[in-house]
């Protein structure tokens, strides 16, 4: 997916009624080489920034060369971070960060308890805060999808975690079957 329909997939999520972005710091938990941290830099526009944590160093490398060679300077600035979106003590880039939103695009079906992950994610969320999640519908467990959630999954998830009943606001085809929604939540 290009970074410009990934844009159009989670701008619902990102931007707020009034039409600006819902704060300036943000961080990309899972961003692999970033198609989704360039659609939410270019909507948070250029007083923003995006800590983009992976744990795989041959993507986060892909993705600072890639920020590297961008020239759009009406983006947020891309901050890569190496580190395991479960585990986000870890993660020195997040240390004493409070993150105005959280994006999980095609992340939260490899981890096996998304509760607990969202939870504690949440908790390093500003009172406004929102988490967004691009996944997948209607796709059955397989090696690259082994924990699906479906929208239906991901309202049991937030409830479980003391979330805000999810928002799907946007909706497109995947290429590898179903389709990929985005849905938003935060503090209960």
């Amino acid at each position: 997916m290009q970074p410009e329909r990934a844009a159009e997939l989670i701008r619902g999520a990102v931007i707020g009624p009034d039409g600006t972005p819902i704060g300036p710091s943000w961080a990309d938990l899972g961003s692999g080489s970033g198609t989704f941290t360039f659609a939410l830099a270019r909507l948070l526009g250029p007083d923003a920034r995006v800590i983009a944590v992976d744990r795989e160093p041959a993507a986060l490398e892909s993705l600072r060369r890639a920020h590297e060679r961008r020239s759009d300077r009406a983006e947020a600035a891309v901050l890569p971070a190496a580190g395991d979106f479960r585990d986000l003590e870890a993660v020195p880039a997040l240390e004493n960060v409070v993150l105005d939103g959280a994006l999980f695009a095609n992340a939260l079906h490899f981890d096996p308890d998304p509760t607990r992950t969202l939870r504690d994610t949440a908790a390093r969320l500003a009172e406004h805060g929102r988490l967004v999640v691009v996944e997948y519908q209607d796709r059955p467990p397989n090696p690259w999808v082994p924990h699906p959630l479906p929208v239906a999954r991901l309202e049991e998830v937030a409830h479980a975690a003391g979330l805000a009943p999810p928002r799907v606001v946007g909706e497109r085809p995947s290429s590898y079957g179903g389709f990929l929604y985005c849905a938003w939540t935060g503090p209960g």
